[in-house]
């Protein structure tokens, strides 16, 4: 069994989420979304990174996955969203483990089949795949979403690498 952490970072909303995966069935162990309270900037990332560990801690995850930072015309967001992001991989680096990255329309072509699928689409493939009822909140979909992706990206080497040996 494999199990993944995906994490969908946000300086504000940073979602986290919980598979295991075994003969390409995936499971949603745990997700969630972390909240930062209200302080200082740099109060906030630290939160992101003491969570992160704890999650790390707690899941003990074979493989991490994050989402890359999407650019936007703010460039006070996307930095902002890349120190959210830094700190997410440092708190996994500093657990030992070691971080695969992925584009958000290389996730959303992985779930949905096109990399501009909206979140709605995205949501839903998460829900159908993991066999969810309930609604997950957006950033938790977008961290599974992530893992899910992973686990196809995985798998797909595994086969490759069996073809050529």
């Amino acid at each position: 069994m494999l199990r993944i952490l995906g994490i969908d970072p946000g300086s504000r909303c940073t979602g986290i989420g919980v598979i295991d995966c075994s003969a390409g069935q995936a499971h949603c162990v745990h997700y969630r979304t972390i909240r930062t309270v209200a302080g200082s900037f740099p109060q906030r990332i630290g939160e992101i990174f003491s969570e992160i560990s704890a999650t790390a801690a707690q899941f003990r995850p074979h493989r991490v996955a994050v989402e890359k930072v999407f650019v936007n015309n703010n460039a006070e967001s996307s930095l902002k969203l890349g120190h959210a992001r830094g700190a997410a991989v440092c708190a996994i680096v500093q657990a030992g483990l070691e971080v695969a990255e992925y584009s958000p329309n290389a996730v959303k072509k992985a779930l949905v089949g096109r990399g501009h699928a909206d979140k709605a689409q995205v949501e839903h493939m998460v829900k159908v795949l993991l066999n969810l009822q309930d609604k997950i909140p957006p950033d938790a979909a977008d961290a599974l979403a992530v893992a899910l992706c992973d686990q196809h990206h995985t798998e797909t080497s595994q086969r490759l690498a069996q073809i050529a040996s």
